[in-house]
């Protein structure tokens, strides 16, 4: 079984996309749990009803939240195989990256390297995106280095943007784009088709 764990501080969409991927198709994917910066959220809730095993994490020890040490030590002793970064709005301690090399996905709602970096999540990305007179933007899954959206780029997909006349309707175009993209990764994932040669990434 290959074991993922998603993290997720939002309403839990592309978590839901990944789960229904899994569910819809048998495929040998396990969601071991899902962890997020929050006690309560979208994606929290949906894992509860799935009774898949939830974290609520923080970079220092409080009531009701688990550190990272912890989650690594956790992830370790349970073979987690890929960890997926689903709208964690959160930056993953470096000490936490070290431990799981090349084993930590993020998916980006623009086309990396544009419209990346500190302050560009959600909402700030599209309209970023559309202020900039693009007539493209589409998702981008990486992986998660030490830097924000810096990590080797795996795979991404185009949506056409030429006709939008507001930053909302961008975001509602690749949040579509974003559903599909993130399960074909973690399939192909599962499959053993993700090969990395220098700095560039593969799939096969």
């Amino acid at each position: 079984m290959f074991k993922i764990c998603v993290f997720a501080s939002g309403r839990g969409s592309n978590l839901k996309a990944i789960w229904q991927n899994i569910a819809g198709r048998s495929l040998n994917i396990e969601i071991y749990s899902v962890v997020s910066d929050k006690t309560e959220c979208g994606a929290l809730e949906f894992a509860r009803e799935k009774s898949i095993k939830t974290f609520s994490v923080a970079h220092k020890g409080k009531a009701g939240f688990v550190t990272y040490d912890f989650l690594i030590e956790e992830f370790k002793r349970n073979g987690i195989n890929l960890i997926v970064l689903a709208g964690f709005l959160k930056k993953i301690p470096d000490e936490f990256v070290d431990a799981f090399p090349d084993k930590i996905i993020n998916i980006h709602p623009a086309l990396l390297p544009f419209f990346g970096g500190k302050g560009m999540y959600g909402m700030n990305v599209h309209k970023a995106v559309f202020e900039s007179g693009m007539k493209v933007s589409g998702a981008t899954v990486h992986f998660v280095d030490k830097i924000y959206d810096h990590g080797k780029v795996i795979a991404q997909k185009c949506v056409d943007i030429s006709s939008a006349s507001a930053a909302g309707e961008i975001a509602n175009a690749v949040l579509e784009v974003e559903h599909s993209l993130l399960p074909f990764v973690i399939e192909k994932f599962a499959s053993n088709k993700i090969i990395v040669k220098r700095k560039r990434v593969y799939i096969h």
